[in-house]
């Protein structure tokens, strides 16, 4: 009975012994709970693209048609907003009934007037070569060519004003004046012409649309003319465009100055429309990370970046250009600073890590 009490003491010690082992066995230290990371550094780099501007799509030359003639009623509709038309080609016309029947008439009176200067002339030729010779008076030789002369200029001025009213005749069809496309429409059957300053039609002239961009003071002398640049439209379709115009000045209340960049003749580009460029044939050196380098949540874009203590803290930056493969921090941690290469690694703030620079383009 003795030896069996003795015999679970020693057991009873043993545990107590193994309990207390367990109590004091030293935390596992940093190295033991760092992961391995890949590295890189926040750097300068060009970015291709490093200025960009916004604007709005405007005609490069906008051409505003109107009737010139006031009083007329419109009778006829010739195209729509939209339509790409021809120089010369029909618009609109207006009804010009009464109109032809005043040119009948000043284009009677005209011919009427003809003949009766043909018949002054002929009469006038009758005494040619009479004068001094006795057959008629002197008086009535200069009667007959006066007449002549007299008749002759009513005819050319009842002609003129036939001219004139068949030139109005004509000017009731509204022309197109250049080739391009009708981008708008402000007239419709049955309104009178003259009745306010609004032009009946807009046309963009050979449908030729441009951006109207403003580009910042300090950035204004590094755009050209034909420098390409890359124009996004607003649902994200770019197109590539080439600068035709920089403005010789600069606003002096924005600063800004003024660039127009051409654009291809395609149906997506519309006038009124929004746009995005950047100038791809120019570049700048900007704080960088490797896109990969970049986390997108709901709270927007951050980096994960190592402290010197090899702890990470995340950091929110602001992005900008893109381009190679980085992307611009416009706000974040300044060149030099160490981040985490991916963006997709499964890391906390206050985790420890082991910088890994095998992968990263520069090392410490």
């Amino acid at each position: 009975m003795s030896r069996i009490r003795t015999t679970g003491a020693l057991a009873a010690a043993a545990l107590a012994l193994a309990g207390c082992g367990a109590a004091v066995t030293p935390p596992a230290d940093k190295a033991q709970l760092a992961r391995a990371v890949s590295v890189v550094r926040v750097e300068l780099r060009p970015i291709s693209g490093g200025i960009q501007t916004s604007g709005v799509l405007s005609p490069r030359s906008q051409v505003e048609v109107s009737p010139d003639l006031a009083g007329y009623k419109v009778s006829k509709l010739f195209v729509e907003e939209g339509d790409e038309v021809r120089a010369g080609q029909p618009l609109a016309s207006m009804d010009g009934s009464i109109l032809e029947a005043q040119y009948q008439q000043q284009a009677a009176l005209a011919a009427e007037q003809k003949a009766t200067a043909e018949q002054r002339q002929s009469e006038s030729a009758r005494v040619a070569g009479l004068d001094n010779k006795g057959v008629l008076s002197e008086e009535a030789i200069q009667d007959r060519r006066f007449a002549a002369t007299s008749a002759l200029a009513a005819a050319n001025a009842q002609a003129a004003s036939a001219n004139e009213m068949q030139t109005r005749l004509q000017h009731m069809v509204l022309r197109a004046p250049v080739s391009g496309l009708i981008i708008q429409r402000n007239v419709n059957l049955g309104d009178i012409s003259g009745g306010g300053s609004t032009p009946w039609f807009v046309m963009a002239a050979n449908g030729e649309i441009e951006l109207f961009a403003d580009v910042a003071e300090v950035d204004f002398d590094e755009v050209r003319p034909g420098m390409r640049a890359r124009v996004t439209l607003a649902d994200d379709t770019t197109v590539d465009g080439v600068v035709r115009l920089v403005s010789p000045r600069v606003d002096t209340t924005t600063r800004l100055g003024r660039v127009r960049i051409g654009l291809p003749v395609r149906p997506d580009v519309r006038a009124g429309g929004y746009a995005r460029a950047v100038f791809v044939d120019l570049s700048r050196a900007v704080p960088a990370a490797p896109e990969s380098a970049i986390r997108y949540d709901a709270n927007g874009a951050s980096v994960m970046v190592v402290g010197p203590d090899d702890r990470v803290r995340e950091q929110p930056v602001r992005t900008g250009q893109h381009g190679g493969g980085y992307v611009e921090l416009l706000y974040g941690p300044p060149p030099g600073a160490v981040l985490v290469a991916k963006a997709a690694a499964q890391l906390l703030p206050g985790d420890y890590v082991k910088p890994d620079w095998s992968v990263g383009p520069s090392g410490p």
